[in-house]
């Protein structure tokens, strides 16, 4: 795997982290603004104040994951298009109880003034396994 796609891959981890720890900032700072994101609740384009409203007081929560499956293509020098696989634990912000769900998902990531900002998350329920 080449050093571009590794850093983006590190990335994509950082910011899966970050979520699990309910660190928005550190999301935040791996964020384009504006960015988008299109999930089974509808397409949405958000401002960075817009992302930490949602990962301060959104409904789920991530409570651990697994990212397999990982592929970076890069159709320009300064973008990068990666997909992947996540098992992910989530729960209901303060209530008991967790939801296993398997997704495909997608990030498209943009190299601007000396960093990679992702500017489109997608992702995707996964009905069986792929083989």
């Amino acid at each position: 795997m080449d050093t571009r796609s590794q850093e983006v891959i590190a990335l994509e981890n950082r910011f899966w982290q970050a979520i699990k720890e309910e660190d928005a900032e550190t999301a935040v700072s791996l964020l384009d603004e504006p960015a988008l994101m299109v999930s089974s609740h509808g397409a949405m384009k958000f401002d960075h104040a817009g992302y930490r409203k949602m990962a301060e007081m959104g409904r789920m929560t991530v409570k651990d994951y697994k990212l397999s499956d990982m592929q970076a293509v890069f159709p320009r020098d300064d973008m990068a298009v990666l997909t992947y696989r996540v098992s992910q634990t989530l729960s209901v912000r303060g209530k008991p109880g967790e939801i296993r769900q398997d997704m495909a998902d997608t990030s498209v990531w943009a190299h601007k003034g000396g960093a990679w900002r992702c500017v489109m998350h997608t992702e995707t329920a996964i009905d069986k396994p792929l083989s």
